[in-house]
């Protein structure tokens, strides 16, 4: 079975503060560091450092080879990746405070420009995986062409917006959203949503999965640990619980494992570079007893 992941690509460019800046503020940055990130990318590698076979499906500039050497080294399979010219590589700005958080300015670039025929090519089969985030274009073309195919799709609704989950809502099989973003859910289409299972993220407060057509609820509690960078967790957390369900995982324990690999990836700074491997959470777990 393969993972494919219709998803962004951004070159990341961090600046860690002591705080972020407010309207009008100018703060001297700590340091920088550039690293590779995008929602699709990060769960990309996610995915793949979790044991499944994953193959990305995107674009970006012809610049920055080591973006592709970046993610084949994590074990994705970077053939499904389109080189556009005269496009750039999606990019974001992003800012991290002392206790971890952080602020982001994005620029889609090549994410919001995918070739047409992306969607064909793609070579879905039954059985297969589909994830897909809110960072590119393509998206309910793509679903579509994915689940006549008998493939399995899992939306991240973020960044969030209500137009782009009701084009996509209807080929989607299982639907990922923090809190907020399933408040809103409900507000614009109803608590009886046409998806076969809701996954919701809360933060420190863990997460949960819905099975909306056996009516079974199973909460994950976050694991305590002290966060260093959050970026790209909720990311970490999709690709290993998708890569988890890919296995055969019933969802509790897919769940317990993507709690894991985002407690570990929250330790260290980055966000696609600081994805951990099935190893590194199997031993997590081992220590929580």
């Amino acid at each position: 079975m393969t993972i494919f992941n219709l998803g962004s690509i951004n070159i990341d460019h961090v600046y860690r503060l002591s705080a972020l800046p407010r309207a009008g503020e100018t703060l001297h940055a700590q340091s920088y560091a550039q690293g590779l990130g995008g929602k699709g990318a990060n769960q990309s590698v996610a995915a793949a450092r979790a044991g499944a076979r994953v193959r990305h499906l995107g674009a970006m500039g012809l610049a920055e080879d080591w973006v592709l050497d970046r993610l084949a080294a994590a074990g994705v399979e970077t053939a499904g990746i389109a080189r556009l010219p005269e496009v750039a590589t999606g990019h974001a700005i992003i800012l991290v405070d002392a206790a971890g958080e952080n602020s982001i300015v994005l620029h889609g670039g090549a994410n919001l420009a995918l070739p047409a025929d992306l969607p064909r090519r793609a070579g879905f089969a039954a059985g297969d995986m589909l994830l897909m985030q809110n960072e590119t274009s393509l998206q309910a073309e793509t679903a579509a062409r994915a689940r006549a195919a008998g493939v399995r799709v899992l939306y991240s609704a973020a960044p969030f917006r209500i137009e782009a989950l009701a084009a996509v809502l209807p080929h989607v099989s299982i639907l990922a959203v923090n809190a907020i973003e399933a408040r809103e859910t409900f507000a614009a289409f109803g608590e009886d949503l046409p998806v076969e299972a809701l996954l919701i993220t809360r933060g420190a407060e863990g997460a949960e999965y819905r099975d909306l057509r056996r009516g079974q609820v199973w909460h994950q509690p976050a694991f305590a640990v002290r966060a260093v960078d959050t970026t790209g967790a909720g990311d970490c957390f999709a690709g290993w619980f998708a890569a988890g369900l890919s296995r055969g995982e019933d969802p509790p324990t897919a769940l317990r494992h993507a709690a894991a690999a985002a407690a570990l990836q929250v330790t260290r700074p980055g966000a696609g570079d600081a994805m951990p491997d099935r190893a590194e959470v199997l031993e997590f777990l081992k220590a929580q007893g």
